[in-house]
């Protein structure tokens, strides 16, 4: 499966399901802390997937790929306002996920997530820490 901007498949409405959170990018790309906060609280992140979840429903499912340090084992979650910003040395598909799959992937995990990474390749890379994302989702 090859790095996808848009699904040839419809989401909801039959329109086509767009892998980019325009409100996510903006604010990366001016490196604005609140604006990321509420880009994540109010819109779909892009991540990456081991495993994609059904065709015909790109908002549901898939195995999210998180980072482990080898040297450490610290893991990382990766996030992205575009799959276009996926380095291609990663999972080759991707997901779009709401701001309640964030909220409770980083609640579920928390203990095993030591950092948050957003469009850790550029153009505008970001790296926050998984206790404040979660303290954004939930204001």
């Amino acid at each position: 499966m090859a790095q996808r901007k848009k699904s040839s498949k419809s989401g909801k409405g039959g329109e086509p399901v767009e892998f980019r959170s325009e409100a996510l990018a903006s604010a990366l790309e001016k490196q604005d802390i609140a604006a990321v906060a509420l880009a994540l609280r109010h819109g779909n992140t892009v991540v990456p997937l081991i495993k994609p979840g059904p065709r015909d429903k790109p908002l549901d499912g898939g195995e999210v790929w998180t980072y482990r340090d080898p040297a450490t084992g610290d893991v990382a979650l990766l996030l992205f306002s575009d799959a276009a910003n996926k380095p291609d040395n990663l999972p080759p598909a991707v997901g779009l996920q709401s701001p309640a799959w964030l909220r409770t992937f980083l609640k579920r995990h928390e203990s095993t997530i030591t950092t948050v990474f957003l469009d850790i390749a550029g153009p505008h890379p970001m790296q926050a820490q998984p206790a404040e994302l979660l303290k954004a989702l939930e204001a």
